[in-house]
């Protein structure tokens, strides 16, 4: 299906949802903290109430899938339950708590005519989120774009599409509960990507497209907008251990940044071991990773520490993989000058640890680094919205502008300059 050969009944049904989410983007502006703050709580408690309605679509989605064709940490991403709800509510409730990113005045400077320079904070407008699979997206993106003055329009993924619908309608409901514009969030009722070709067209009505999900849907948004995007491509993460680490933390935290939850994009996927490290350790961590079923890639050397059949040697251009799965890169080097260079050369501009009790050695490589987060002794796992406490997230992102890293409510406006004087002419 090509953009020429969409119906042109499906065209009008497109246009007509992103008008009615430009209109409401209007209202929900201008929207006291109040009001906002008192319709998050609403969807907070409106998904708890529907939990078993949520658990039910999801189980619909899940069925549907063919496990031949899906891996096992993509049907994690998937698969809703009780506990993944209630963090979605707290996600919700987390935001209540946030400032309202929405009209924070800041003073500039005085110009020597006497006007005063300020700028203020505003929302973006209307926002598309384009996203696969991961459900909890939906209401984590609509209680983001809400509080911080936006309207938006989903699209999220087939594969979860029945579990998209009723969050998005427990949405709406609690807007026109509160008697505003249920339009202020809409979901698109296609799946096919025309048809999302179609909606990348449309910078007339969408200020700003945020895609989330594989490399290759981030890579088809962007060759195919016209409105500007965020990008959040592939999350190859490293976690380095330098040979003054200490190394119980090593060891915690290299099993924690794979294993806890390969399939996110924050989890490690190639671990940089100072090879001058004490061999026992090395040995008993791969050791540890293959019992925790972790298929590792190495090079030759990596022989020194396992047997040269508990591992696949890897290719060049391994060292590029986002798996999203028990699988795991081991790099050996000599050094954190060696560590850098590996992540400039292969790295995503995503997340980057190191562990070590050396000051300079942390020093070095959080400043010699230009990814997202650069973290020292602790988990990959940590470059979270929620764990950075920006409460939900409406992504990461590892494009420099307009936000990069984590993309809480500050990241969801811009700024205008507001100009006051005294009657002064030009």
């Amino acid at each position: 299906m090509s953009l020429d050969s969409i119906d042109k009944e499906v065209k009008f049904e497109i246009d007509s949802l992103l008008k009615k989410t430009r209109d409401a983007s209007l209202q929900i502006a201008k929207l006291d903290t109040n009001i906002k703050n008192k319709i998050l709580n609403d969807i907070a408690e409106n998904i708890r109430k529907a939990e078993n309605e949520i658990i039910y679509a999801n189980n619909t989605d899940l069925d549907s899938l063919n496990p031949k064709d899906y891996t096992s940490a993509f049907y994690d991403r998937l698969k809703l339950n009780s506990p993944r709800i209630n963090q979605m509510i707290s996600n919700i409730l987390e935001v209540i708590a946030l400032e309202d990113p929405v009209g924070k005045r800041r003073y500039l400077y005085d110009r020597p005519n006497g006007i005063k320079v300020f700028k203020q904070s505003i929302p973006l407008g209307v926002m598309s989120i384009i996203y696969e699979s991961r459900p909890n997206v939906t209401s984590d993106a609509a209680s983001l774009c809400l509080k911080s003055g936006n309207s938006v329009i989903l699209r999220g993924g087939s594969e979860s599409f029945n579990t998209n619908k009723i969050i998005v309608k427990i949405i709406k409901d609690s807007l026109s509960q509160n008697n505003i514009n249920p339009d202020a969030i809409n979901l698109v009722p296609y799946t096919q990507r025309d048809v999302m070709k179609y909606i990348l067209r449309k910078d007339e009505l969408i200020d700003l497209i945020i895609p989330r999900g594989g490399e290759g849907l981030i890579r088809f948004v962007s060759e195919n907008s016209s409105i500007p995007v965020i990008k959040h491509y592939k999350g190859v993460c490293h976690v380095y251990i330098d040979l003054k680490a200490n190394l119980d933390i090593a060891h915690s935290v290299a099993i924690n940044s794979k294993i806890q939850r390969p399939g996110v994009c924050n989890a490690m996927e190639t671990l940089i071991i100072n090879q001058n490290l004490p061999k026992e350790f090395i040995e008993n961590l791969l050791k540890d990773l293959k019992e925790n079923k972790v298929k590792l890639r190495g090079e030759k050397n990596l022989s020194s520490f396992i047997d040269s059949d508990s591992f696949v040697e890897l290719e060049e251009i391994d060292f590029q993989n986002e798996y999203l799965d028990l699988e795991l890169n081991i790099k050996l080097v000599d050094s954190v000058d060696s560590a850098i260079t590996h992540i400039e050369r292969y790295g995503s501009l995503h997340t980057e640890s190191i562990i070590t009790e050396d000051e300079n050695i942390k020093e070095k490589f959080i400043n010699s680094l230009n990814s997202s987060a650069i973290f020292h002794n602790i988990s990959t796992r940590f470059n979270d919205g929620n764990e950075l406490g920006l409460g939900a997230e409406i992504g990461i992102s590892t494009t420099k502008l307009h936000a990069f890293g984590p993309m809480g409510l500050n990241e969801l406006t811009s700024e205008k300059f507001v100009v006051t004087g005294s009657g002064q002419i030009k």
